[in-house]
């Protein structure tokens, strides 16, 4: 028999997802925390949303919010990886390598 550990995100006593990670539902909890934050913002904003829209745009923005910081300034975006340099050298082309001189012992041994 094999035990399993799951872990349930339950909002309004609804199970909403089930994990088996704990960070992973946490995160999960985390934004659907900041959805609703987002969702009561612009319902309060006056702006004509009916709620559908309200909470799609909640949840977007929340699933998205490495790029609402960057977009607010709140934080740097990342450096994007340098390209790789291919060489397009054929083996011919290529110059050869120097050889080091090799020293001669000018000592002899007696």
């Amino acid at each position: 028999m094999a035990v399993e550990t799951r872990f349930v995100v339950v909002r309004g006593g609804n199970e909403i997802m089930t994990f088996a990670d704990k960070k992973a539902a946490d995160e999960y909890d985390r934004m659907l925390d900041m959805a609703d934050n987002l969702t009561h913002l612009f319902s309060q904003s006056g702006l004509e949303l009916t709620d559908k829209l309200q909470e799609d745009l909640g949840i977007y923005l929340a699933k998205n919010r490495e790029e609402v910081l960057i977009s607010l300034l709140a934080k740097k975006r990342p450096p994007a990886p340098a390209p790789k340099v291919v060489e397009d050298i054929s083996p011919a082309e290529k110059p050869a390598k120097k050889k080091k001189p090799v020293k001669k012992d000018t000592k002899a041994a007696a």
